[in-house]
């Protein structure tokens, strides 16, 4: 019986000194997690779509885009339903329903598509999944 237990304790022992300096990586990771806690947002590069950088921020800091979120204006609206009605539409046969000039919309149904509300296919815009 003692022999038993006198084994089990040596390969408990030895089991130990394998598992420490997996136990030192661990605590050095989480440390480095820590460290990296809000530094996310700072990574991303800005773009016209995306949060951007301002000078007058404080010195480079990531901010939001002023105003509404794009593609949430009565036009939009407009741009959605008139898709629903009818899918393919251009964005020129778009204009015309709308009584407007197209390039406004060449501004803005594009970014619309980005973001997933509008699917777009060869030259015409399709309510998105369908």
């Amino acid at each position: 019986m003692a022999d038993t237990l006198s084994a089990l304790r040596s390969d408990l022992e030895k089991r130990l000194r394998e598992l420490e300096p997996l136990i030192e990586e661990h605590a050095q990771v989480r440390k480095a997690l820590e460290a990296l806690k809000g530094v996310g947002p700072r990574l991303h590069q800005a773009s016209p779509a995306t949060p951007r950088t301002s000078a007058s921020s404080g010195g480079g800091r990531v901010t939001r885009r002023r105003g509404r979120p794009r593609g949430s204006g009565g036009r939009a609206n407009q741009v959605l339903r008139l898709v629903r009605e009818q899918p393919g539409i251009t964005i020129s046969e778009l204009a015309q329903r709308m009584k407007i000039k197209p390039n406004y919309l060449y501004r803005i149904v594009p970014g619309m598509a980005k973001d997933g509300k509008l699917d777009k296919r060869g030259s015409g815009y399709h309510p998105p999944g369908s």
